[in-house]
């Protein structure tokens, strides 16, 4: 596989972190409300209340993305992970995860929260192999999600 490079998100790779998260959640799921503020607008929804967004660099070309969003003290939910079709299946989403919970180590957090959808099989497998288990999500907080998995860090 060619040399992956996790790189901090710069406004300039806004479009690439919108249709990489658009195209994969619109492959499964629709898009929500949420899901385009997010995408549209991540300094001003992910990034400035405390977040962070990395992304996997393949050459001269964004194949991943994964966003940090600041819940409360010492909490955050890992968002908007999402690999090209290309380069899914080769360990992608992994380097992405693990350089997203030491992000979150490094903010200080003491747990990292995710929500996921049960029909996605391997993210589950990915984030188990993470250390992350699941609780009880609660009602309404997403549409297409039904499992919550959450890792103390």
């Amino acid at each position: 596989m060619q040399s992956i490079s996790i790189i901090p998100y710069l406004a300039e790779y806004q479009a690439d972190f919108q249709k990489i998260n658009q195209t994969w959640v619109e492959q499964y799921f629709s898009i929500e409300p949420f899901d385009l503020e997010q995408l549209q607008n991540p300094e001003t929804f992910i990034l400035n209340p405390g977040g962070a967004i990395l992304l996997a660099k393949a050459a001269d070309r964004i194949v991943g993305t994964v966003g940090l969003k600041y819940v409360e003290e010492g909490v955050f939910e890992m968002i908007k992970m999402a690999v090209v079709p290309e380069y899914q299946g080769k360990g992608v989403g992994k380097v992405l995860a693990c350089a997203i919970v030491e992000k979150a180590r490094g903010f200080g957090g003491k747990k990292l929260i995710l929500y996921s959808n049960t029909k996605l099989a391997p993210a589950l497998g990915l984030y188990r192999s993470l250390g992350f288990s699941e609780m009880q999500p609660e009602c309404g907080k997403y549409l297409r999600c039904d499992i919550k998995m959450e890792l103390d860090l």
